[in-house]
């Protein structure tokens, strides 16, 4: 009876404990952190059975976390070297850029409803004066994001190392833990599971959505003698925006339509149609993958992120599928379900 009792309040504290943590990332700002740290732990673990059998052992996952470290490092580089290749680029043709930019304004004058143009500005210059007076009204809030930007970049990192670290433990299978011990690693089993099945269920539906937008853009457009511009940028967007659950694919067929409306109104119809047809293709497909992964229903995700946005906000519409994968998981492993 003295044992049941002592697993019974290992159980309770660990969920205790687990729910106070996970709660507690909101306010922390630890979510980019957390996630990092499981997508590195995650990678890890599924290329280790590929990777051990060529090298046995340990050495199996150092040699997986030096590629990974390898990829982030060569990525950083060539990011940064982009950007200021990009920047230095556009001060030594300030005149194309200017000129580039007129056009726009001048398409968007043409194409665009009155309703829509009113809200635009005339020209170049009342363009960079618009700019540099909204960059002086909001002079705190670019440096929050500044300040926001930089915290979350250096809070990725270290939960990729942390990831990385957690990654190289060996598990002792034979070896009895402590009660609470071993509760806490039941919870964050189940939670690892949980992660696992929503970010490669969410893969599987960023990667429907964007293999659709390039069958749109590359297949479908030049049909209607229509060339979308800057279609493969469109296309990595789709894919990266895609990785966020419902909101990604709104921010993707946002950026599409507003494209469309600044070639003409006729691509603009075509991409609305296009984009209509594909939520009712996407409907059915999240739901099958989403339910095949973490047993939930498309409309039960969306009432979860729109819960969590209310009480988190942005961060609370990335981390919803995951806390409701992992509660359903939890109810599941109880029987409760």
């Amino acid at each position: 009876m003295l044992s049941l009792n002592k697993r019974n309040t290992s159980e309770a504290a660990s969920y205790l404990l687990v729910l106070f943590a996970l709660l507690m990332i909101f306010p922390l700002r630890l979510l980019p952190c957390f996630l990092a740290g499981f997508i590195v732990y995650e990678t890890v673990l599924a290329l280790t059975p590929w990777v051990e059998r060529l090298v046995k052992g340990p050495l199996a996952r150092w040699i997986i976390i030096f590629f990974l470290t390898l990829i982030v490092v060569m990525a950083l580089v060539l990011g940064i070297t982009k950007l200021i290749g990009f920047l230095l680029h556009d001060f030594h043709n300030l005149a194309a850029f200017h000129a580039a930019a007129s056009k726009l304004l001048e398409d968007a004058q043409r194409t665009l409803s009155p309703v829509v143009t009113r809200y635009l500005p005339a020209d170049i210059d009342e363009l960079q004066h618009q700019l540099i007076t909204w960059l002086r009204e909001h002079l705190v809030v670019v440096q929050t994001f500044g300040r926001t930007a930089a915290h979350t970049f250096a809070t990725m990192l270290i939960g990729m190392l942390l990831g990385a670290i957690i990654s190289l433990r060996v598990s002792h299978d034979g070896i009895k833990n402590a009660p609470l011990k071993q509760a806490l690693l039941q919870r964050l089993t189940l939670l690892a599971a949980s992660f696992h099945n929503v970010v490669f269920a969410q893969l599987k539906v960023s990667l429907v959505n964007t293999l659709l937008t390039c069958g749109f853009l590359f297949g479908v457009l030049p049909l209607f003698g229509l060339h979308f511009p800057f279609a493969k940028t469109v296309v990595v967007l789709t894919f990266i925006a895609g990785l966020l659950p419902i909101i990604g694919n709104l921010i993707s067929n946002t950026v599409i339509t507003l494209i469309g409306l600044s070639i003409s109104l006729k691509a603009a119809v075509i991409a609305i149609i296009f984009l209509i047809l594909v939520h009712k293709l996407e409907y059915f497909i999240n739901a099958r993958i989403f339910g095949s992964r973490i047993n939930a229903k498309t409309w039960e995700i969306l009432l979860a992120m729109l819960v969590f946005e209310s009480a988190f906000g942005l961060a609370g519409v990335v981390a919803a599928p995951l806390y409701y994968a992992y509660l359903k998981s939890e109810l599941s492993h109880a029987r409760l379900i």
